[in-house]
């Protein structure tokens, strides 16, 4: 996997946490861990009868998403960060984005000072399919993270970009070893 990822290279962790949660902190990452691979097995599922309505390899759809997500947070991709997040080489990417492209769902711009430097953007199609399929999900989701303190919901969001350092820190050093 090669992602780019906030914190990837750094061990936020001290190992020697005392084991002050009942069962312990290994039976409660155990926990965690299994519902975080529920949640993400749902997500995949989701995304492939997104790609389904859309007409594309799920793939393409997880591209496409990854394309929206960026340019909702105002941060558009290039091919070859786009490459990175979903772990294809820049042949496949180019095929990628070809199909893209072709069925409309893409449009490559220069939008950058260095006119050789590609933007990724998605068609409003896109951003009007993804909004009718995702809107129910995300309004329930909405519904359910309303039902409890910000307070809570921030430390919940520091856990799992924790967890996911420990993660990215883990892939770093075994990138190294081969």
């Amino acid at each position: 996997m090669n992602r780019q990822r906030r914190g990837e290279g750094r061990d936020p962790v001290d190992e020697s946490v005392p084991e002050s949660v009942p069962g312990g902190v290994a039976a409660q990452r155990e926990r965690l861990t299994e519902e975080l691979r529920a949640y993400g097995a749902s997500f995949t599922e989701l995304g492939r009868r997104f790609a389904a309505q859309m007409g594309v390899h799920s793939t393409d759809a997880f591209a496409l998403l990854e394309i929206a997500s960026a340019e909702a947070r105002g941060v558009p991709l290039s091919p070859a960060l786009l490459s990175g997040r979903i772990s294809l080489s820049s042949g496949a990417m180019t095929a990628l984005l070809n199909r893209l492209e072709r069925a409309g769902y893409v449009i490559r711009t220069r939008e950058h000072t260095d006119r050789r430097i590609v933007t990724l953007r998605s068609t409003p199609q896109v951003k009007e399919r993804a909004d009718a399929f995702f809107g129910p999900v995300n309004a329930r989701q909405d519904a359910v993270l309303s039902q409890h303190p910000p307070e809570l919901l921030h430390q919940l969001e520091a856990v799992l970009t924790q967890l996911r350092s420990t993660l990215d820190t883990q892939l770093a050093r075994q990138a190294e070893d081969i």
